[in-house]
């Protein structure tokens, strides 16, 4: 049986510590449930924070012992770390940062190095209990640079993580301080699961823009050697352990006494933790209009508000408490009599066959955050109803309005929408309420915590394979060795090399981009060689070519083969080719450049070229199939193609490639070694026309009919002086 550990930031079982007695409580919450599931097919291991703040060293034993009874491993924190890296980088930065509360969050960079330091702490705790073949699971945004830790330590293992709270838009991500580091930290993972596809695009989004990371149309992201995927897997519940706990009789009890207690009266049903992002003071005044715009529901309706303590000693969450009372109070003293309150408020937890009585009893639950990753009350709420009478209103913000999709859905920022909403739900009949409660009970016996786990971790493995096969085809040394020991047992030799993106890295002015004397000296080192044929083969224009290398002892080809120079002589044209389509193609070209900050277009003698670096990520992939759809048009029934770079487009003769160009030389003789050597689309037709036998090189690690993928510029020059025998 496979292990699986789990990494999160509270283990499952708390402990706790009364007149000196250390004492292991289970916690009953949605993840541990779930997880729990999974124990039918993997040996689980926890790895987490124990619930003690200070621990003293002689304690340490006897809580790992404690916590071995159950597979689990604790990790230490000092009091002070703690309350940086859990109260201060966690939740006074990333949790309103990523609820879209910026106003709130605190760029500091003491939580930030004990956030990281922490983050290290739990990697190194991990170290400690890992085997060879473990796979790893992280959780959450508490230890969002895990990951990349794991994956220093473990390269070949598998490795998920999960994001439950909500992942912002790039212009919030993009106010982090420390944006790359986060990013970069999860990037560690083979698979990064979120709830919805909208925190999928969110973080796509932010990769590309701020890491610069293109991203796979099927959300794989192509990571040097790895491949990283990131897909959405919206979480559920133990919807059987609501149905039972409903049938238990102390249950049943619970419901049959709030009957008696609430004596006829309908019950708009408030569950949530004291938190800013639940939007409780709007829903309590959405309830005041309700009761302000339509007085028939006085004494008919009443408003419960269960609200679970949480941080209210901390300034923000104490003022957010003086303000639900002070509203409470308002709303009681305006509507209530002596006979009815119109909001019942409870500050304190709930038992759990209680919650289930009061859900099972509500015919209405208006659940509205402002943000919330996925919010499972509403689900558990729907498990409670088991005739199918009930009305669930749902923040449209909320990660399970993208799947209960029978909800009456709202704008939590809209009172009056709100109340709209709660006199359209306590007048709906009862057959609607049957239908769309069904419908969603439907959805929730299936996708259940149990699922959801167990089918992340079955995408996790085929990403990690996938991931795996990608490294199959990796320039790696024993590639190397073999590659040079057939280069010097061979003659003669037969060389072909891109310029941009493989012997120079790519500059955002094209211009910039002129070779180092160092490169120049390999360059001449390896052509003037008497065994070596060496053909630099670019898109560039034969007067740069020619100003940059017209001096070495090596053929040129320019414009994708357009041109053509041999060692020593003039430059030649391949076939005669018509230009005049140019002049109606340069308007189209002007155009989009002008649409387009950033981008420019260059002429050359047979092509144009729009180039588009520069270019935001997003305008720029728009820009770019908008320009493709109006170039296909412009050339259909022509001798022309597009042709998609590395950041640029290009239109050419279609008898113009590299392919072809490397055919003048490949044609002559038998080439005991050949190596071709290229970066993006343009140099694929060069890696088609090789023979089987020859070494393609494609830099990076995008698709490629090449053999090998090498990883940069950096590695394409280090095998030159190999060849060179520097």
């Amino acid at each position: 049986m496979s292990r699986l550990i789990i990494i999160a930031n509270r283990l499952p079982i708390t402990v706790t510590e009364k007149k000196g007695k250390l004492k292991a409580v289970p916690s009953t919450g949605g993840l541990a449930t779930g997880l729990k599931s999974l124990s039918k097919h993997f040996e689980l291991i926890w790895v987490g924070w124990p619930g003690l703040a200070s621990v003293k060293n002689n304690q340490r034993t006897a809580i790992k012992e404690l916590l071995g009874q159950y597979d689990m491993h604790p990790v230490f924190i000092d009091s002070t770390k703690f309350n940086n890296y859990y109260g201060g980088f966690s939740n006074s930065t990333l949790w309103p940062l990523f609820h879209y509360f910026q106003q709130f969050a605190d760029f500091n960079s003491r939580t930030w190095k004990d956030y990281r330091e922490v983050n290290e702490l739990f990697a190194a705790a991990v170290s400690k209990v890992a085997r060879k073949n473990d796979i790893f699971w992280v959780q959450d945004y508490q230890l969002m640079l895990v990951p990349q830790l794991l994956r220093q330590r473990f390269p070949t293992s598998q490795i998920g993580y999960f994001h439950h709270i909500p992942f912002p838009s790039y212009e919030l991500v993009r106010t982090l301080p420390w944006r790359e580091d986060l990013l970069n930290g999860v990037l560690g993972a083979d698979l990064i699961g979120f709830h919805t596809f909208d925190y999928v695009r969110h973080f796509t989004s932010a990769i590309s823009r701020i890491l610069g990371l293109d991203e796979h149309y099927l959300g794989r992201i192509r990571l040097g050697s790895r491949v990283v995927d990131v897909d959405s897997f919206p979480m559920g519940i133990d919807y059987e352990r609501f149905a039972k706990t409903l049938r238990e009789p102390e249950t049943r009890h619970e419901i049959k006494r709030y009957q008696r207690e609430i004596k006829g009266e309908k019950i708009v049903l408030n569950i949530d933790r004291l938190d800013y992002t639940k939007a409780l003071p709007q829903r309590l005044r959405a309830f005041d209009l309700l009761l302000s715009k339509y007085p028939g529901y006085r004494k008919q309706v009443s408003m419960l508000v269960i609200l679970v303590p949480s941080r209210d000693t901390v300034g923000r969450y104490k003022q957010l408490k003086e303000e639900i009372d002070r509203i409470v109070g308002y709303i009681n003293s305006k509507y209530g009599t002596i006979d009815w309150t119109p909001v019942h408020y409870y500050y304190r937890s709930i038992k759990f066959n209680r919650l289930v009585a009061w859900y099972k009893l509500a015919p209405v639950a208006l659940i509205t955050p402002y943000r919330d990753g996925m919010n499972l009350v509403s689900k558990e709420y729907l498990a409670c109803k088991d005739d199918g009478k009930g009305v669930l209103i749902l923040s449209e913000m909320a990660g399970s309005a993208k799947e209960l999709l029978e909800a009456i859905t709202v704008n939590p920022n809209n009172t009056e929408d709100i109340a709209r909403a709660l006199h359209r739900a306590l007048q709906m009949d009862e057959q609607e309420q049957i239908t769309r409660v069904r419908k969603m009970q439907k959805r929730l016996k299936r996708n259940t915590v149990a699922y959801w786990s167990a089918h992340f971790l079955e995408r996790l493995a085929e990403a990690h394979t996938v991931s795996c096969q990608a490294s199959q085809h990796l320039f790696d040394k024993k590639v190397e060795k073999r590659l040079i020991t057939d280069y010097r047992k061979a003659q003669p030799r037969l060389i072909f090399l891109d310029y941009d993106g493989t012997l120079a890295n790519f500059r955002n002015d094209p211009g910039k981009a002129e070779p180092t004397r160092s490169l120049h000296d390999t360059l001449h080192k390896l052509s003037k060689h008497s065994k070596n044929t060496v053909v630099l083969i670019s898109g560039r224009d034969k007067d740069t070519l020619e100003k940059w290398f017209g001096d070495l002892p090596m053929n040129l080809v320019a414009e994708h083969g357009a041109w053509y120079k041999e060692t020593g002589g003039k430059w030649h044209q391949a076939a005669a080719i018509d230009v005049s389509w140019k002049q109606e193609m340069l308007p189209i070209f002007q155009q989009f450049t002008d649409r387009t900050p950033g981008s420019f277009y260059e002429e050359k003698n047979y092509s144009l070229a729009w180039h588009y670096r520069q270019t935001d990520p997003g305008l720029a992939e728009m820009r770019k199939h908008e320009f493709m759809d109006k170039l296909s048009t412009a050339i259909y029934g022509r001798p022309l193609q597009i042709m998609e770079g590395n950041k640029v487009l290009e239109v050419k003769n279609v008898e113009i490639n590299k392919g072809k160009a490397a055919q003048r030389w490949l044609n002559r003789q038998p080439w005991p070694f050949i190596m071709a050597v290229g970066d993006d689309h343009t140099d694929e037709d060069t890696f088609k026309a090789m023979p089987d036998s020859a070494y393609t090189l494609k830099v990076g690690f995008s698709d490629t009919v090449a053999r090998y993928n090498i990883g940069s510029v950096e590695e394409v020059l280090a095998l030159l002086d190999q060849l060179n025998g520097n």
